[in-house]
């Protein structure tokens, strides 16, 4: 993650640990990338899936505390959770969530124990999912998988609580809701075009396994 985020141009990094005090190895590597970041402590408390819901949080809080430090005033900032599991490419930050609005929606590939996941786009609308996981949650989106305008946001009391019924267990259902935000305010990304790509991926050290042939690859290349 950060040998990609080291090529995108005013960022602003928040690093929360899920632990009492900072790891040395941790700090170093981002001092290393000489970008402006934020490293904090919140060891996740009872109640909370050990999942990065507190965590995440935990960053909200610290974002809407200290926005204009963050920005450095600057309007149009968008936020973005990532992972540590996950790798990206840069065109994602560049082409992607520089260019989000309101609510910026795209394809992940190897999440959802399926070789790829993505809205159903029609004539540039989101109109529905192309899942295998929990199919009937409203947003059936990864984490991976969205980015918010900040004033979004900082128009809101939203956080990650410690259970989602809505998401059938999954946080961003309960999170996107309690922005006020409903299906027609998504932004698809990466669906205008003949040659699909996908820029973020779920990736672990164990093989993924699907079933290629039952696969709707919604136009992507997939491997």
């Amino acid at each position: 993650m950060a040998n990609t985020l080291m090529h995108i141009s005013q960022l602003h990094w928040i690093v929360v640990e899920d632990n009492n005090s900072k790891i040395k190895a941790v700090e170093k590597l981002l001092n290393r990338t000489g970008l402006p970041h934020t490293y904090i402590c919140a060891k996740t408390i009872p109640g909370y899936p050990s999942r990065g819901w507190y965590q995440r949080s935990r960053a909200l809080e610290y974002l809407r505390k200290n926005t204009d430090q963050i920005t450095l005033n600057k309007s149009n900032s968008v936020v973005y959770f990532g992972d540590d599991d996950n790798s990206y490419d840069i065109r994602l930050f560049r082409d992607y969530i520089r260019r989000v609005r309101k609510v910026g929606i795209w394809a992940v590939a190897l999440a959802g124990n399926t070789a790829i996941e993505m809205p159903d786009v029609h004539q540039g609308t989101v109109v529905g999912w192309k899942v295998l996981w929990n199919k009937k949650r409203k947003f059936a989106t990864d984490m991976a998988g969205f980015a918010i305008a900040l004033n979004i946001i900082l128009k809101s009391t939203a956080t990650f609580g410690t259970s989602c019924d809505q998401g059938l267990g999954a946080p961003e259902t309960c999170f996107l809701e309690d922005l006020g935000l409903g299906i027609t305010d998504l932004e698809p990304f990466g669906f205008d075009q003949d040659d699909k790509e996908v820029f973020v991926w779920h990736t672990k050290t164990v093989p993924v396994k699907y079933n290629k042939r039952i696969i709707d690859s919604g136009g992507f290349f997939i491997e």
